[in-house]
């Protein structure tokens, strides 16, 4: 047993162009992770109705209890299969490719500072007293990233310019669509993916990724914190 440790130790360890560690099995365990955590979510919402009002994200409570801010990105609109549908779809899209990219714990921060910027983008831009649920935030994120992705590496930008220009028009044009996490989640999701792309290769590049991600995060937090309700603001 000692020898086969020893064996398992001195194999090398092979890495992402991004600096993640290269998945063994090659699967996107992450990515299919998440899509099982909200199409769990999604059944437990039509079980128990008020789970998804003790889970959504109003920004008005944002104080008394900011976790929403992040759990609202794993529920998904009760009326129908179309929301949480086209979610789970895109996700399984973008996550096939950015998690190999990036590795799985890199695109896990990705993922999850992406949610949390939709969630800022939805308490700056929306109503304070309108409730918000969907992994849109989040998934525009993998949108923003991919696109730093392709331009870093100089590929072709215009089928993915034309699939999100359409995205971003039919949250503006259709009612019901929190377009604000949208713009949200897309510019924070650009941002992580640009401290992780962009940052200087060599033995410092992991430290560097997760301060510049830290950062980000720590600015998010703060516009959360200063963000004050209008006063004629009420719940509801």
């Amino acid at each position: 047993m000692d020898c086969f440790n020893a064996q398992k130790k001195d194999q090398p360890v092979y890495r992402t162009p991004y600096g993640g560690q290269v998945a063994r099995n090659g699967k996107p365990v992450v990515t299919i992770t998440i899509m099982a955590v909200c199409a769990a979510v999604f059944l437990l919402q039509q079980v128990v109705p008020s789970f998804t009002s003790a889970f959504q994200y109003v920004p008005w409570a944002t104080d008394a209890e900011p976790w929403r801010m992040l759990t609202s990105a794993f529920l998904h609109s009760q009326t129908g299969i179309v929301h949480i549908a086209f979610n789970l779809y895109a996700l399984w899209f973008l996550g096939r490719s950015l998690e190999p990219l990036f590795g799985r714990t890199r695109f896990a921060l990705l993922y999850l500072i992406s949610a949390f910027g939709g969630s800022v983008g939805v308490m700056y831009l929306a109503a304070a007293n309108v409730a918000v649920v969907g992994a849109s935030g989040a998934v525009f994120g993998l949108f923003g990233a991919l696109f730093v992705v392709i331009r870093q590496r100089r590929g072709e930008l215009r089928s993915l310019l034309i699939l999100l220009g359409l995205n971003l028009v039919i949250g503006f044009v259709f009612p019901g669509i929190a377009w604000q996490a949208h713009v949200g989640g897309l510019l924070t999701g650009a941002a992580c993916a640009a401290v992780l792309a962009y940052a200087p290769k060599g033995k410092h590049r992991t430290a560097i990724q997760f301060a510049g991600l830290a950062a980000l995060a720590l600015v998010l937090v703060a516009a959360a914190v200063l963000w004050a309700p209008p006063l004629w603001i009420s719940p509801v």
